[in-house]
């Protein structure tokens, strides 16, 4: 099956050059349909050819047959966020007539649709933000040829690249963060009134800001959300992370003593981006001597994210949509140390939450004992309960919501003493080598019947806000936690 990056074919001027994401997620501001999606709309429509022609530039993509199934790789969405447009919210796309772009940013994205549809189609729109700690983006290259396929053909599949580590989340009151809205998904099928948010890990969390965004203000810009293992660090706000801003300057000599004129924004953006990227790296909290695991987040501060999530979704100020959301049974093994003793356990978790007391700290210590119920007897007397703290902390409870908890256990990890470790349904959401190399995993052999179970679920839930409506014949009714107003 070929899968390689599209072309652009043609740029010119013309409207609509304004970042096709948050373009393609953010379509466009009006009311959602929210209807059930089982054919592809009767309407008139021009059809769809391998050649995108989004109005300020054309993108000529694949037909991958016998799949029947289109897909961009690689097409650009706004400009290339470097020098001055460092920092800055995406600008428009540049129309210089090039035919290919070989610049080394990462504002790009995928698009996977049906080969036979027409612009009036109106399909759901799958939309998936890529996890990576918000420090790499490490899902950029899933292939949704089969989901496109047992969907029937009746949606549009899209995924995004975005700026992390210092890059993205560089947090001080220098910075500010503002979008545009574009409205280009209908150029492949989709419907910009059925947008469903997707993501795993970071990816997930990005829903749930989403969610939030700007105060929890509705904008009509999706329909429902899938959250799958999500990454909740600690959301600090701005003036909590100015040291990491006064750090990432000094270490690149743009500090306020070193900065032309004193101004440290114009140097940042005055170099080169391996000088950046040399500086782009995880440290120590003040006082501590230990880098966190995770060091460069999402903080609190200006109009999109205006006060802690779990204060926003506690007090109801979160755009209300329905939501499939869940993590794996042992969501922290796969980011913690082997800590043998009870001081190397403690230390890690006061590494990555600096602000735990000593109290705070005897608490988890009496929480989580010494070889955590023998769960993983390969790893040190310590491993299990530095594995479940931080597992529970940073990815399961903040849910505080009924989710699903996903127990398909792969042979080999188990094994290995990780158990069912993060974002473990992935393979079974997309399908066997759909998102990495998989030939001989258990989801080829021995885990293969979970592929039809899990993926219809995702399907059902993206085509229909439901994930009983076109679930597989063998797997079990999915019911809601709660039913009210309208939604589950």
């Amino acid at each position: 099956m070929a899968f390689r990056r599209s072309r652009e074919v043609e740029a010119r001027e013309g409207e609509g050059g304004r970042g096709v994401l948050v373009g393609l997620f953010q379509v466009v501001a009006s009311r959602p349909s929210g209807r059930p999606h089982d054919e592809p709309s009767c309407g008139h429509g021009e059809d769809i050819s391998t050649v995108a022609d989004l109005g300020y530039t054309k993108y000529e993509g694949l037909r991958l047959e016998p799949a029947s199934v289109n897909q961009w790789l690689g097409m650009r969405f706004a400009a290339p966020p470097t020098g001055d447009l460092r920092w800055k919210a995406p600008q428009p796309a540049p129309m210089n007539n090039m035919k290919y772009y070989r610049l080394r940013d990462c504002l790009y994205l995928n698009v996977f649709a049906p080969a036979r549809v027409t612009t009036a189609s109106k399909l759901p729109v799958w939309f998936f933000i890529q996890g990576g700690g918000y420090a790499g983006n490490l899902d950029q290259n899933f292939n949704a040829t089969q989901v496109i396929e047992e969907s029937g053909h009746s949606m549009v599949f899209v995924q995004i690249n975005y700026r992390v580590g210092a890059f993205g989340f560089l947090a001080s009151e220098n910075i500010r963060e503002n979008g545009d809205l574009n409205k280009y998904i209908h150029f492949f099928g989709g419907d910009p009134d059925h947008v469903v948010i997707a993501g795993d890990s970071a990816g997930a969390g990005s829903v749930a800001f989403h969610m939030a965004a700007y105060g929890g203000r509705d904008d009509k810009l999706f329909v429902g959300g899938v959250v799958e293992s999500s990454f909740w660090p600690t959301h600090r706000k701005v003036s909590d992370m100015e040291f990491q801003f006064d750090r990432f300057a000094a270490n690149v000599s743009c500090g306020p003593d070193e900065a032309p004129d004193g101004n440290v924004m114009d140097c940042l953006r005055s170099k080169d981006t391996a000088v950046l990227q040399s500086a782009d790296y995880a440290q120590a909290f003040p006082g501590l001597t230990s880098p966190a695991e995770w060091y460069f987040l999402p903080v609190v501060g200006g109009d999109f994210s205006q006060d802690l999530l779990y204060n926003q979704f506690e007090r109801g100020s979160i755009v209300k949509v329905p939501v499939l959301v869940g993590d794996d049974t042992d969501e922290g093994t796969g980011f913690v140390p082997n800590a043998t003793n009870i001081t190397e356990f403690l230390e890690f978790m006061k590494d990555n939450f600096p602000k735990l007391s000593a109290k705070d700290l005897q608490h988890i210590s009496a929480a989580y004992p010494e070889n955590g119920l023998d769960m993983f007897p390969s790893h040190a007397n310590y491993f299990a309960a530095t594995a479940n703290a931080y597992g529970e902390n940073t990815f399961t409870c903040p849910d505080q919501v009924w989710n699903y908890r996903y127990n398909v256990e792969d042979r080999d990890t188990v094994a290995a003493g990780y158990g069912v470790p993060h974002v473990s349904e992935k393979t079974a959401i997309y399908g066997v080598n759909n998102t990495g190399p998989c030939d001989g995993c258990s989801y080829a052999t021995h885990n293969a019947s979970m592929v039809p179970i899990v993926m219809h679920y995702w399907i059902s839930f993206i085509k229909h806000l439901n994930p009983n409506v076109e679930k597989h014949f063998t797997a079990p009714e999915w019911q809601p936690w709660i039913q009210r107003c309208g939604h589950a």
